[in-house]
């Protein structure tokens, strides 16, 4: 197997919509792939930086517009028997790929990639290679007319109908871009009789130390050459195991048993062990020296599941690892970098540090954003970070006819995959607040009879996990019950499985955080401004002076382009004054605002582990932001710590003296058996609701 990445060469022009006037003078652009059209226009010197002032608003013609990325490609001619591929891993979004001019496929989703065999074209010849990117907005809003509009958190926003990222379209921490790009590598693949197409390790731990590996491969043949037998042989730890596919089969599964396995664990609880697990396809009996194809991955030997039993207080929700209930500690994830390919291994390692150093034990990698990279989940196995995986569906009724429920099962089945090999992640999850949306949004009068996605998270997804990846648990979305009657429980009952709590953010004071005592708080959070710094380097007055001269900086337009929330300033307000007032000088507003946020949080956190076990676990929302802005992160764009980060430094530590209050008076945590507080709502509007 050859490998050739296509990086440099690409051009990307304008082609419809409302362009501006010196965007099209300028003609071609140099672009960057992976990049998109944002991070090229920034490099030309053509958009001003949509992160700062109010420039998002000036570069709101991108959503209408389409583009064309064009290189040349001249493809050497194929060997004998020689397969030529063209893989594009991912496209944002709405795409036609051609060369020479001869269409080779079209796409229609960001999350997954695409092949294309090429082999017919490779002859020396120069052809242009040409990516024609559709706007995702244009595309969304026709597949709204064809299938009937479905509500969302962010009507009439069409996310919900073009496999994209969600928060593309703007959320209530993140800018309204709607990018376009090539936004992972594009390669040319060579390789002759047959290669591995797909590998699935399923990797376990015994309860007597015995590591397992069962390594399932699928094999695609080029059809080039006559149909032959080959050779499977996996390898880890010294343990090798081989087997035959024969001629006119494409499956075959090895398996391997390691004694004395090295124990992976999430941290605070022992080591983090990852070893080599090889894989190679080879001719049968012509030896690793005849290798057609190599796949190589580190693993770590742990087992995983999740205890959703019933018990005198509800339903629990425990994730148990080796054996090993453990208290959750965690905060949900939102990309890095609205404009994702400025991520970099070293930016992740930084914010994952950030996490670790907070004593967190858990990222939720939330559904209105990516399937992360490997970089990502690579840097979780090593620090021992446990990973609860979104599949992505957010805060929408997501139709389930085509064109979207073929695209949702392909990229799941392959970033099912493609996520296998990793320990630490830990738990799939059906979506984000999209059955607690269509139970109490009001929803339902919307909808009547149509789809909403309850297919997705209650039958496709659980179906591919059984299928592909067994290994590891699942729960159907966030918050849900694990339901015993459907018409009987909520789904963001606190007494029963997973909950968010954003009444405390919506309506009420954050000492209403011990009114309840949730099994697992998925989503809980508290507003506060970004560091100083960030904040005055972002963000000028509308006047263009410094944002502290303006009469009432919180309410000037532009710093309001940077608070997303509806009615956001007002929450912070009325959060602030019981407890330390509303400061009238803006440099006093922006520290009350963040040590109100760190208080509100470390009150809630120090309440749910004082209820461990009964609380299993706890994820704030959310550790890190993707532009400058007033939101829920603890660690603001410019990866500057807010007091958030400290209050969780701090009410997370491995050990630490709590005081909770039982039955009206004071004991010391933990009691063997807690009481109830009594009644809880078992209703509540999402973290976006003003009512």
């Amino acid at each position: 197997m050859q490998h050739h990445t296509l990086a440099d060469g690409w051009t990307v022009t304008a082609t419809a919509g409302p362009v501006p006037d010196a965007v099209l003078a300028a003609g071609p652009l140099a672009a960057d792939v992976p990049g998109s059209v944002h991070t090229d226009l920034l490099a030309a010197g053509l958009i001003p930086d949509p992160y700062l002032d109010a420039h998002e608003e000036s570069v709101r013609w991108v959503h209408g517009t389409d583009w064309r990325y064009e290189r040349a490609l001249a493809l050497e001619p194929a060997a004998d028997g020689e397969r030529v591929d063209l893989v594009l891993h991912g496209i944002d979004t709405v795409g036609t790929v051609a060369l020479g001019g001869r269409v080779l496929g079209t796409t229609a989703n960001m999350h997954r990639s695409y092949r294309y065999d090429v082999r017919d074209l490779a002859d020396g010849a120069p052809r242009a290679l040409t990516v024609d990117l559709r706007s995702a907005t244009a595309y969304a809003d026709e597949v709204r007319d064809a299938l009937g509009d479905r509500p969302s958190a962010y009507s009439p926003v069409p996310y919900n109908f073009v496999r994209k990222m969600a928060c593309s379209f703007g959320w209530d921490w993140g800018p309204d871009l709607r990018t376009a790009g090539l936004w992972k590598p594009v390669r040319v693949e060579r390789w002759s009789v047959a290669r591995l197409a797909r590998v699935r390790p399923l990797v376990t731990l015994d309860a007597d130390g015995t590591g397992r590996v069962a390594v399932h491969v699928d094999v695609e043949r080029s059809g080039l050459v006559p149909d032959a037998a080959l050779t499977v042989r996996a390898a880890v730890l010294g343990v090798s195991a081989s087997v035959t596919v024969p001629a006119g089969d494409s499956a075959a599964a090895v398996e391997l048993a390691v004694p004395d396995a090295p124990v992976w664990w999430p941290v605070g609880h022992g080591e983090q062990p990852l070893v080599d697990l090889d894989v190679t396809l080879a001719p049968a009996g012509g030896g690793d020296r005849a290798a057609l194809d190599t796949w190589r991955r580190r693993v770590g030997f742990r087992s995983v599941a999740l205890d959703t039993a019933d018990d005198e207080h509800g339903t629990r929700f425990t994730l148990v690892v080796n054996g090993r209930p453990v208290a959750v500690r965690g905060a949900n994830w939102i990309p890095d970098d609205h404009l994702l390919t400025r991520i970099t291994r070293e930016r992740l390692v930084r914010r994952l540090d950030q996490a670790a150093d907070a004593h967190l034990n858990l990222l939720r990698v939330w559904g209105g954003g990516i399937y992360e990279s490997e970089d990502f989940y690579e840097a979780c196995d090593e620090r021992g970070l446990l990973v609860w995986q979104d599949f992505l569906l957010a805060c929408a009724a997501y139709p389930e006819e085509e064109p979207l429920r073929s695209e949702i099962e392909a990229e799941a089945r392959e970033n099912v995959v493609r996520l296998m090999p990793h320990p630490s992640l830990v738990l799939w999850n059906g979506g984000n607040e999209n059955v607690w949306g269509h139970e109490d949004w009001g929803w339902k009068a919307q909808l009547g009879d149509a789809t909403w996605g309850r297919w997705y998270a209650e039958e496709l997804f659980p179906a591919v996990l059984a299928e592909l990846d067994p290994t590891r648990p699942y729960a159907t979305n966030s918050p849900f019950t694990p339901r015993r009657d459907p018409e009987d429980v909520h789904p963001n009952d606190p007494d029963r499985g997973t909950h968010h709590q954003w009444e405390v953010w919506n309506r009420v004071d954050y000492t209403v955080y011990r009114s309840e005592i949730p099994r697992f708080c998925s989503e809980f959070g508290f507003q506060g401004p970004p560091a100083w710094r960030t904040l005055v380097d972002a963000v000028h007055a509308v006047d263009g002076g410094p944002l502290a001269d303006a009469p009432v900086p919180q309410e000037d337009p532009v710093f309001l382009v940077h608070q997303k929330a509806e009615d956001g300033n007002g929450k912070l307000d009325r959060g602030m004054a019981p407890h330390l007032g509303v400061p009238r000088d803006f440099a006093d507003w922006h520290w009350a605002a963040q040590l109100n946020q760190a208080r509100a949080v470390r009150h809630a956190v120090e309440h749910y582990r004082a209820w461990w076990p009964r609380t299993a676990g706890w994820i704030v929302w959310q550790l890190n932001d993707c532009w400058p802005v007033t939101s829920w992160a603890a660690v603001d764009s410019a990866e500057r710590p807010k007091p958030l980060w400290y209050a969780l430094r701090a009410a997370g530590a491995p050990r630490t003296l709590l005081l909770a209050e039982r039955d009206g008076g004071s004991c010391w945590s933990r009691p063997t058996t807690p009481t109830s507080p009594g009644p809880a709502p078992r209703t509540c509007a999402g973290r976006r609701s003003a009512a």
